[in-house]
């Protein structure tokens, strides 16, 4: 049994935001239920679709990765026929999800007030850029707007240099976040009230989250923390080094780690009184980061890494490959193998939530387009093979 194993989501998201939340409630055992238009299906599967290097039969690593242990109904939900085939799921529904422009949830009939006249206890889940109120609730958005905006790019680069947006898309993925995080508190307090509510996360909102502690200083000091690259504001060393293969991360906010620092590498120079501390550390930042630039360059970065071991806090710099080879991530099953509905098997990141009531994860592939339409509307809706077969007939399933 999973934790989710009780709930159906009704996931009508596209793209990225919207489709990694419910893929989060997905690993965790909700029943998810994609509803697609019948001939196009939803956005995400055109992404990377054509991409021989990353795509199988014209299904790329977008949804491969993001609609696992999903099922796929393909209605028309244009159609008078096809939205009462919705409302009939919605009644059998705990969760709807959706990361569409403000508004069109209500131009399509699905949106809270909607569903839940039909159904009280239907949570309802609309990601979007801006979220639903506010002065500009229409404006469109990208994952690299609401990094903008949001102020982490602000943060990010090197100093003087141009401000640089995450390499992990975290304003899309931040929205998929928060809107699991929100579907979930809505599920327990609809086991104290029994009725469901809407959620309205914005992308922005998530981004202004996630500065947290660096917001409040502006706020004390009127300054801007500004970029410093891979270093820090506080902490001498905190930064990445070269070494002769790859770079090599140091990241002493100890003076007890400076000081086995300094003796591992036995370097006579930094066994300065001045640098036993913080303050004197940060004063003397430049030099200090300079001399162990020349230091660490001259071995490879497992050699360091070596003779570091556990006294330091240290890293190298993966790549992705690297990332995925991490004896640590593979001990903690990181790494899933999933299946393409042809056979063929692709690795990808798990679940990163591990709970000790879930000794099982199941990874289910990725559907395509109508897959599990009949399985879904003979389950839920008792609807047989004659009435599935006229539906079909007139274009309202898939």
């Amino acid at each position: 049994m999973r934790p989710l194993d009780n709930v159906i989501i009704l996931d009508f998201t596209h793209m990225l935001s919207g489709p990694y939340g419910t893929m989060l409630l997905a690993d965790l055992g909700a029943r998810t239920i994609k509803i697609e238009p019948v001939k196009t299906g939803e956005g995400t599967r055109k992404l990377l679709a054509k991409d021989p290097d990353h795509s199988i039969e014209g299904m790329g690593a977008y949804f491969l990765t993001l609609a696992r242990n999903k099922q796929s109904v393909a209605v028309d939900l244009k159609t008078e026929e096809g939205r009462a085939l919705v409302y009939d799921l919605v009644r059998k529904a705990d969760i709807v999800v959706d990361n569409y422009s403000r508004g069109v949830t209500g131009r399509l009939g699905i949106d809270h007030e909607t569903l839940s006249a039909i159904n009280p206890r239907i949570i309802t889940c609309s990601v979007t850029g801006f979220g639903e109120t506010g002065p500009n609730p229409d404006r469109p958005a990208f994952d690299l707007v609401a990094q903008g905006i949001g102020g982490g790019m602000s943060l990010t680069g090197e100093a003087g240099g141009t401000p640089l947006r995450a390499g992990i898309p975290i304003g899309d993925l931040g929205g998929g976040l928060f809107a699991a995080i929100g579907i979930l508190a809505a599920l327990n307090q609809r086991n104290l009230t029994g009725q469901g509510q809407h959620i309205d996360i914005s992308m922005l909102d998530c981004q202004l989250s996630m500065l947290n502690y660096m917001a409040t200083m502006q706020s004390l000091s009127g300054r801007e923390p500004g970029r410093s690259g891979n270093g820090h504001f506080v902490h001498v060393p905190y930064n990445t080094y070269r070494t002769r293969t790859r770079h090599v991360i140091l990241a002493v906010i100890t003076d007890q780690f400076w000081q086995r620092l300094v003796d591992i590498l036995d370097a006579p120079d930094l066994r300065r009184d001045a640098y036993l501390t913080q303050p004197g550390r940060w004063a003397d930042r430049e030099v200090i980061n300079a001399r162990l630039q020349e230091i660490l360059e001259t071995e490879s970065c497992e050699h360091w890494l070596a003779r570091f071991g556990n006294q330091i806090p240290c890293a190298p710099v993966n790549d992705i490959a690297h990332a995925m080879a991490d004896e640590q991530i593979r001990g903690r099953g990181m790494v899933v193998e999933v299946a393409h509905p042809s056979g063929r098997r692709v690795e990808m990141p798990g679940n990163p939530v591990k709970m000790s009531g879930m000794t099982d994860e199941v990874y289910t592939p990725p559907p395509l387009l109508g897959t599990h339409t009949d399985e879904v509307l003979e389950e839920l809706l008792g609807l047989g093979a004659e009435a599935r077969g006229a539906l079909r007939a007139r274009g309202i399933i898939g």
